[in-house]
């Protein structure tokens, strides 16, 4: 036994020095660590180097991975999350769950497959990977977007739906009598329901409230671990996964006040867990299966592909999304899922999916979560040819909805209605500039529109969107939407239609400057080098530099793209002007209180300057503000003092 473990182990350490060397290597190519697992795992299984080959403990690093990873996803469950982006969850995720399964189980139908092992194959074909798809939108800035709400939408209805296609897979089996498993799914279900109500309730919250008194983080954390492993058995015991249980756990503890510091203190394992399972699963592909039939798996991935992207952007249209973010959308969707192979251990552990057929989906499976990252770092640049036929099947039917008329000369066009565009639109109407807003979200627009804003839903990429908005006419352009390529396009497209209006662009970072500049851009504002800016700016006023200096640094820094700060290794800058006058000098506020010694005292009584070398340069009593006060001012209890001195002279000044 004992050489078993050792052997088990030194595979074990040697998966993860391959896995880390597949990290350091991928990320340089901007392929999600997920990729790397599955190698890793793929090397170190049977059809690799062999440094696993127990059977037993492939499966056991498989069932822990998926217990932890569905946990750790049921802890960070929002109702308000699936409220807010409703819309996207209840229509677009039925529709692409629904019309995937329904196209997939024709599909295999046709090809002779019987209807149960058909529908099975349509539901794990119909689920997405939310590891992936997010941490590729994440990466790319894309979560924020359009296409990335959509899509994200569309993943948490999948995440939900798994959990009934876990429960309904031994009916499908028909392991045992329809009519007992079924009573005892139902009864099951009901004493889980119970069970998450109560421990949700009264019993976790007590429990981590204890823990949480008593400051023992070891006891906090066992407690959070104790709850997901004594729930997924619970679930066990019905006949149900014990990952829907661990679902469940999560669930219950991020009902709990205590669900942000149960997150923080489970976070650091989180991409552990995620890791055996992917790796765990890359110890199963078999390789020789898929040298084997290599004409088989490639059909099947362009399969689907094509029918998840179809699926995928036809849920997003019935959604309300325009035709360039659907396109999007599906791209991000055309692959297959985490929870697929949970789903497909689940049929394969009950005789329902053959070994070949399992290793069959492994194999396209792997495939096409291999090429998402890819696709969607294509998707950018493909999506308004794809997009093309859309608008012509559904013809800018937002549109013709709308009764905002192009407006007056001169006016602001705002792209993106969110904080940014909101403060300026509210600048806009200070100044009395005549504006108009274009915005993707039609429950924004519709809001806003109820408001008395001219406002009007579309996508700024297409060229009959910006005309509608008055493009020809418009002065300026603002673009504040948390899409990189779509910005790119309606930078593009705006310059192509009005050649003399001024594009002022928002982004995140810098590496897109240069981009936008060539595309037509005429200023683009960096919100990373911003803030840096602002900082900096506070820190002067801080330090007492004079206004006038403070201006004249940052309108350098900003005339030279902010090259400044781009780089730790520029020393090479000086600003002659820029001197820090008084280090040794701050202005603070001090109150002045019922039994302060100064109160009810004239200025020139309390002696504050000549023996504390400290001045009072301001006075602010209620709303009025007293500039440079004489020595006949009486201070008066409430009064805000503003006092020009060094540090240890106003403490010593007001100690009291």
């Amino acid at each position: 036994m004992e050489g078993q473990l050792a052997t088990l182990f030194t595979g074990v350490v040697v998966v993860f020095l391959i896995a880390v060397l597949l990290l350091i290597i991928l990320y340089r190519v901007r392929i999600p660590s997920v990729v790397a697992f599955l190698i890793a795992g793929f090397l170190a299984g049977p059809s690799g180097l062999g440094l696993i080959t127990n059977e037993e403990s492939i499966s056991f690093f498989a069932e822990l991975g998926v217990i932890f990873l569905l946990f750790t996803i049921g802890l960070e469950f929002s109702v308000s999350r699936i409220i807010k982006s409703r819309r996207y969850v209840l229509v677009g995720g039925l529709v692409q769950v629904v019309s995937t399964i329904i196209v997939w189980t024709a599909l295999m139908h046709i090809t002779g497959m019987d209807f149960l092992h058909a529908f099975f194959w349509g539901m794990l074909i119909s689920l997405s990977s939310t590891a992936i798809v997010m941490k590729v939108l994440a990466d790319r800035m894309e979560v924020d977007s359009p296409h990335g709400r959509a899509t994200l939408g569309i993943l948490i209805f999948q995440d939900l739906i798994v959990i009934p296609m876990v429960m309904i897979t031994p009916v499908l089996a028909g392991t045992t009598d329809t009519d007992i498993s079924l009573a005892k799914l139902l009864i099951g279900s009901f004493v889980i329901i119970a069970v998450v109500y109560i421990a949700s309730k009264y019993v976790v919250p007590a429990l981590l409230l204890h823990a949480a008194r008593l400051k023992n983080r070891e006891m906090f954390l066992f407690i959070v671990i104790g709850t997901c492993l004594i729930v997924a058995y619970i679930t066990s015991e019905f006949g149900l996964s014990m990952a829907l249980g661990a679902f469940l756990a999560g669930i219950i503890i991020s009902e709990s006040e205590y669900s942000t510091h149960a997150m923080s203190s489970i976070l650091p394992f989180r991409d552990l867990f995620t890791s055996f399972f992917f790796i765990s699963i890359g110890m199963i592909f078999n390789f020789q299966f898929f040298m084997q039939n290599p004409l088989v798996i490639g059909e099947l991935v362009l399969l689907v592909v094509g029918v998840k992207y179809a699926t995928g952007t036809l849920a997003s249209l019935l959604a309300g999304l325009p035709p360039r973010a659907c396109v999007m959308t599906g791209i991000s969707l055309a692959q297959v899922g985490e929870f697929s192979f949970v789903l497909a251990t689940t049929g394969a552990s009950l005789g329902f999916l053959a070994q070949d057929s399992f290793q069959l989906f492994l194999d396209v499976s792997i495939v096409t979560m291999g090429i998402a990252p890819l696709l969607m770092g294509l998707s950018g640049k493909i999506a308004v040819p794809l997009s093309t036929p859309l608008h012509r099947i559904v013809p800018d039917r937002n549109l013709m909805q709308e009764t905002i008329e192009p407006g007056p000369e001169d006016h602001i066009i705002i792209v993106g209605y969110g904080l940014n565009g909101r403060n300026v639109a509210r600048s806009a109407d200070i100044a009395g500039v005549p504006y108009r807003i274009i915005e993707m979200n039609p429950d924004t627009v519709r809001d806003e529109k109820a408001k008395g804003k001219p406002i009007m839903f579309g996508d700024a990429a297409q060229g009959e969107v910006l005309k509608k908005a008055g493009i020809a006419k418009a002065r300026v352009l603002v673009i504040v939407v948390n899409d990189p390529f779509g910005t790119q396009q309606i930078v593009q497209t705006a310059r192509m239609l009005n050649p003399a209006i001024h594009i002022i662009v928002r982004t995140r970072y810098m590496g897109e400057v240069s981009t936008l500049m060539e595309l037509g851009a005429d200023e683009v504002i960096p919100e990373e080098f911003e803030t840096a800016v602002e900082i900096f700016t506070r820190i002067l006023y801080t330090y007492l530099i004079p206004t006038s200096e403070i201006e004249h640094l940052v309108s350098e820094i900003r005339a030279g793209g902010y090259q400044m700060l781009r780089s730790v290794n520029t020393p090479s800058y000086s600003f002659d002007n820029l001197r820090v006058l008084v280090p040794d000098v701050e202005i603070r506020t001090i109150r002045i209180n019922d039994d302060s010694p100064y109160a009810g005292k004239l200025l020139k009584d309390t002696m504050i300057r000549s023996g504390y070398q400290v001045s009072i340069v301001a006075i602010r009593r209620d709303q009025q503000m007293i500039i440079s006060p004489g020595g006949e001012e009486q201070l008066i209890s409430g009064d805000l003092v503003m006092v020009l001195g060094s540090p240890d002279n106003i403490i010593s000044a007001f100690s009291f």
